[in-house]
């Protein structure tokens, strides 16, 4: 059998996982399970974002006196991650697999250093022949710095870890011109770099047990497609998904990203999925823009700059935004706000942002 990929990330969402009641639908994850023991044990490098804790743990106790939403969803992750990566580790067991939970919060990609343990981390356990099992830790997240969904967590490590393709697996079989449910819904089989899908599947209702939609998974394909990974949107309920998809000689119905074929160096995947943590903005002109988004090596130089928003240190990343007012791109400070003007009235201007710091969101 000739597969398409020999290194995947797998991101199985909520409603794959859960039954209408919230109890977690067991005979899918043994299914879901038996395809990634075979993948793996055909060479193929396997890490999985898995949702479900906390609807799993919705399923087991609610809570007995009133509790706000952020109290109850640490409470359902805490009751859930048990029930979840046990059941995980009895299917894999069966197999003669082991897997091991990686447990993160969108705060530990702030820092360089975090975000390099937590991929020596992963290496390590593929490097053993482990299955890793990533989820958000929804028990110490906080909402400004929760993730938006498992989506976007499974864009950055796919990004991070350098898969060949992301697979996303959801209760539908794609990206759609229009609301599933709408008779004449199609669905769109392949979206390029340059292509935007109708806007209408972006209103579509948001996972029952789950905070994202296919917005977000509309978002994160595009910019991890544009980091040179193709990504297949799917439907995780049908049969054998996952080795139909890698199988050269079979096809499902699903949805493909084709990805870029200019890849990012891994600092820049980094800083491309740091904007959250940004301490300062600049505004800069259409000259630079152009200049920035062109077929060449260019660095962000102070000439470009036209407005200070927020003020920034050395070595501090800063999102860079255009007249409208619209982020273009992000990048680290090679010098604080403070020694702009000096840079600016300088005859050798020293780059504010230079290229190998530079992550621009649409360059192609």
């Amino acid at each position: 059998m000739q597969f398409r990929y020999k290194k995947i990330t797998v991101k199985i969402g909520s409603n794959v996982l859960a039954k209408a009641d919230g109890t977690l639908n067991v005979a899918r994850i043994a299914h879901l399970v038996d395809q990634i023991a075979f993948l793996h044990k055909n060479g193929v490098e396997v890490v999985l974002v898995s949702s479900g804790a906390v609807a799993a743990g919705r399923a087991v106790l609610e809570p007995s006196k009133k509790t706000d939403a952020v109290s109850k969803r640490q409470m359902w992750a805490a009751l859930g991650q048990v029930k979840l990566i046990s059941r995980y580790s009895d299917f894999f067991s069966e197999h003669g697999l082991v897997c091991a939970q990686v447990l993160t919060t969108k705060e530990n990609f702030s820092d360089r250093g975090h975000y390099l343990n937590m991929k020596n981390c992963i290496a390590t356990l593929l490097d053993n022949k482990v299955i890793p099992i990533v989820n958000e830790n929804d028990t110490i997240s906080v909402t400004e710095l929760m993730f938006t969904d498992n989506d976007e967590l499974s864009g950055l490590i796919a990004s991070m870890v350098n898969s060949e393709a992301l697979i996303i697996l959801t209760n539908v079989n794609g990206v759609y011109s229009t609301h599933p449910q709408d008779k004449n819904a199609e669905l769109i089989q392949k979206i390029g770099l340059e292509q935007h899908p109708p806007e209408v599947v972006a209103n579509g209702s948001q996972s029952t047990f789950g905070r994202g939609g296919m917005l977000t998974k509309l978002r994160i394909a595009k910019k991890v497609a544009g980091d040179g990974i193709g990504v297949h949107v799917a439907n995780g309920t049908t049969e054998n998904v996952l080795i139909r998809l890698l199988d050269r000689e079979k096809d499902v119905e699903h949805t493909y990203f084709v990805p870029n074929q200019k890849t990012s160096s891994d600092i820049k995947k980094w800083i491309g999925y740091s904007d959250d943590f940004a301490k300062g903005q600049v505004v800069i002109n259409q000259g630079a823009f152009k200049a920035l988004n062109s077929e060449k090596a260019v660095s962000l130089l102070p000439v470009g700059v036209v407005k200070l928003i927020r003020e920034f240190k050395k070595g501090d990343l800063i999102k860079i935004v255009d007249e409208s007012g619209v982020v273009v791109g992000i990048g680290k400070a090679q010098y604080g706000s403070d020694k702009m003007k000096q840079e600016m009235d300088s005859e050798k201007q020293k780059p504010l942002v230079h290229y190998d710091y530079l992550y621009m969101e649409n360059k192609k």
